[in-house]
């Protein structure tokens, strides 16, 4: 079965000066589309270093992350900023919403940067926001959402081009219906999910 991301020798080392500081060692693993996976493990396992390399938004040290059978890297950074748009949806820990904006653009904003038309990108948009609770809340700028709210707008940003995968930084809810990968440390969320991974210093295995 072909798999929606995988890595093989996954690793990732910050080097700053003479010292070097190991963060993920010789990382494997695949998801399946509509696979729901979740990696548990400590602040500072290498969690979010990951899910950020899975997603193009930084570079291993060595070994090779593919979405969609297409091996990162090799692209160039405008490619890879096409294919995150393209295939990936990304719920960070701290929603990152743009404070200018309300929640209807704010979601609609991927859509948009496809070069959508903007009734259209809107009407998407809206109907994301109307599935995740939020049809009240359209008009509303980030300042003006409680935290949950502010969650689901970045659930409904992420969902709104109906990506292949979602990788999620602790993410509460589930709104899901398609490939998802999900760090955390929530044991009870991470029960939810169809498999369980473990990362501790840098290393992978199933829980």
């Amino acid at each position: 079965m072909n798999s929606i991301l995988r890595c093989e020798n996954l690793s990732k080392t910050y080097i700053e000066g003479k010292l070097r500081t190991p963060v993920l060692h010789e990382i494997n693993f695949s998801i399946q589309a509509k696979e729901r996976v979740a990696i548990i493990g400590s602040s500072g396992s290498g969690k979010s270093t990951l899910l950020h390399i899975l997603g193009g938004l930084d570079r291993p040290s060595s070994g090779e992350v593919w979405v969609t059978g297409q091996a990162l890297s090799k692209m160039s950074d405008n490619d890879l900023s096409l294919m995150r748009n393209q295939h990936l949806g990304f719920i960070y820990q701290f929603h990152h919403l743009l404070p200018e904006f309300t929640a209807l653009e704010n979601a609609a904003m991927p859509l948009l940067l496809r070069k959508t038309p903007i009734k259209a990108a809107a009407e998407q948009a809206a109907a994301v926001l109307k599935s995740v609770g939020l049809e009240h809340r359209l008009n509303h700028r980030p300042s003006e959402l409680s935290g949950g709210e502010r969650q689901r707008t970045a659930i409904a940003r992420a969902l709104v081009t109906k990506p292949l995968c979602i990788l999620a930084d602790e993410p509460t809810g589930n709104f899901f219906d398609t490939s998802l990968l999900i760090v955390t440390h929530d044991f009870n969320l991470a029960a939810k999910m169809d498999r369980v991974l473990s990362i501790q210093d840098g290393m992978i295995q199933e829980a």
